[in-house]
This record gives C-alpha cells, structure tokens and sequence, in this order.
C-alpha cells in the first residue's frame, strides 16, 4: 500500500508528546502484523510482547491493544502480553494485569451464530468463532461481499445486534461493541487519566478509535491508503508503523 497523498506522516512521538503525556492505542491485524489469508495465518514475532511492554513502560502504562480480535485469541497469538487490551471490537476490555475492566460482554444467540455457519459452509466462507461475536471472510471469495454484507444486516435486524466491516470480513457484534468506545472506557480509567490519546490503525472499525481520540485532545494515524479516513495523520505500511512506534 502508498500512504494517502492527503494524509502527512505523524511526527515523531517525542514531539507529540511535547503537548502533554501520550496514550496510544494500537490495532493488531493491518498494524503490528501484516494481514494474512486467515486469522490464524499470522505471523506474530516473539518479540512482539516484549517490545509492547517497553512501549508501554515509556509511555508510563499508558498503552492498549484495540483489535476486532477476541480476547483470547488476542492472548493466544501474544501468550506474555502485560499491556491493556480489548477485543471484540472493543466491547471486551482488560487492564495490563489481565483485570476485566467492566463486565464481560455476551456471546451472540445460538442461532444468528448457526445462520452464519450454515452460510459459511454453503458459500465457501470463513466463519470464524469469537467469544462475544462472530465474523464470516470472504477474502478467498470477493464477489460475495455485496451478499455477505447484506445477509450480516437482515441478521442483524433480527437479533438486535450490530454490524462491523473490516477487509473482507464482516462481523455481527453486540449492540455498542466500537473502537471509540474501548478508548473512553481506557481513559477513564487511572492509569491513563489525561493522557493525549492517539489510535494507529488500518481499517474501517477504527475510525470509531481516530473519533474518539480526536474528540478526547488526539487524533488518529492511519495505516496504509484508504480513503474516507478520520484519520490526521498516515504511515505507509506495518514495517513503518512499527518503526515510528519503535519497537
């Protein structure tokens, strides 16, 4: 991907930093790994915990992984992380020491989940089984996106619940599981009270974290080229994102 001729790239985190203490909030899929053919395909560097805790430990704490992952799927492909994290879109959300911060959410009904399944096998997707939701890619088959998308809202209508789309993938989530509203729930939280708060990440589902920290004295930084961003600022690709990040 080129970085969006729109967006500039962000400066560097030291001179952001120069206006007051700094909370960052980080996507996985798109920004601290590169996207794969399936969830499971990743490749995580063993490294990464520990560079995130070094991250963390200069920002003093004030850190979070915000994925559309769930929780345990996070904690599965990164087994030592120690920073604040939410997953399933934000709706699920733990402090650095593993503590829920809120309640854990709900799965989603039995039978929006079998809905998807059936669909999955019929059309040749991916269903893919989270804790507090549910996701159906069709990356090895584009032209079903119009289709899946469609299906996914009248899904949605009839078991009250929402719709998240992302790259080839969409989701049917609890009602107000977004981005924007993990970084509220982090930022009132003591370890990260005042913090300027900044989002990295490449997808749809996190201008919802660009909006909030926006709103909240930050902004948001966009992974790769996508036009519509909230974003203010973009970096071209992981390996920059990674390398401003300095991990």
């Amino acid at each position: 991907m080129n970085q969006s001729p729109a967006l500039p790239s962000p400066p560097p985190l030291d001179q952001l930093a120069e206006r007051g203490p700094l909370a960052l909030f980080l996507d996985f899929d798109g920004t601290l790994v590169e996207l794969a053919d399936t969830p499971d395909a990743i490749h995580v560097p063993p490294t990464l915990c520990t560079r995130l805790k070094a991250l963390a430990d200069r920002l003093d704490g004030c850190l979070a992984l915000v994925s559309g992952r769930a929780l345990d799927d996070i904690e599965r492909h990164l087994p030592d992380i120690a920073v604040a994290r939410a997953g399933s879109h934000g709706a699920a959300r733990k402090h650095a020491d593993g503590r829920w911060l809120g309640e854990e959410p709900e799965g989603l009904p039995e039978a929006a989940v079998q809905a998807m399944r059936r669909l999955a096998e019929h059309e040749g997707l991916l269903y893919e089984t989270k804790s507090h939701g549910g996701a159906l890619h069709y990356r090895a088959a584009p032209e079903s996106g119009a289709m899946v998308l469609s299906f996914a809202r009248d899904l949605a209508k009839e078991h009250d619940l929402d719709v998240r789309s992302g790259k080839a993938v969409v989701e049917l989530v609890r009602p107000g599981a977004d981005k924007g509203g993990a970084v509220r729930a982090f930022l009132e939280t003591p370890a990260f009270a005042g913090a300027q708060p900044w989002f990295v990440g490449d997808d749809v589902t996190d201008d919802d974290g660009f909006s909030a920290c926006a709103e909240m004295g930050g902004g948001g930084v966009l992974v790769g080229d996508r036009q519509g961003s909230s974003a203010h600022f973009a970096l071209a690709n992981v390996a920059r994102t990674i390398e401003w990040l300095g991990l």
